[in-house]
């Protein structure tokens, strides 16, 4: 797998976390580059940690499913990109709070990058360089949610429903591009 490909799914995970990055950006009384930093941290820390725990924990099963894997791989994807469209029609920011703290964040970081590891899953199936697309996975949901708190103080919650529309595409995309190619071959 290229690195575009690896960007356009690091893209396509990041958008959970960047619809919360909005959602902590409309809590905040006043813009703080601070918290903004520490969003991107925390979201993009777990958002690289998880696919590499997918990666190792399905690594050492994949010799059992290599004649199917591109159809687990399809599932999988799709299944993570339709939730994140069904997601994407609910209100945006129902729930946010203005808290930083490690309980808080910690929660909402690992509650957008389940998804990443489903796709840990697949990148083991793929034999995907991990440590490339962990540091591309996580500097792209960093540099997202970094954003995303300016642009949620800046513009409001119009953009956190879209952005998992637009995430939830482009996985179930990847996933129909994969199963295309083992098709065809």
């Amino acid at each position: 797998m290229g690195i575009i490909e690896l960007f356009i799914i690091a893209v396509g995970l990041s958008m959970d976390a960047f619809a919360a990055a909005i959602c902590k950006g409309l809590s905040m009384q006043k813009m703080s580059y601070k918290y903004a930093l520490i969003t991107g941290i925390y979201f993009g820390g777990f958002q690289a940690l998880m696919p590499l725990i997918g990666y190792f924990l399905s690594y050492r099963f994949k010799s059992y499913i290599t004649s199917f894997d591109h159809w687990v791989a399809f599932i999988l994807l799709a299944f993570i990109g339709g939730k994140m469209v069904l997601e994407s029609r609910k209100p945006a920011c129902a729930a946010s709070d203005d808290s930083f703290g490690f309980s808080k964040m910690a929660t909402m970081a690992i509650a957008t990058s389940i998804d990443a590891l489903i796709v840990g899953i697949s990148f083991a199936i793929w034999e995907v360089n991990i440590l490339r697309a962990v540091l591309i996975i996580g500097i792209t949901t960093f540099t997202f949610s970094f954003f995303g708190v300016k642009i949620g103080k800046v513009f409001g919650g119009k953009l956190g429903s879209k952005a998992e529309l637009v995430g939830g595409l482009v996985l179930i995309g990847i996933g129909t591009k994969v199963l295309i190619e083992h098709l065809i071959k």
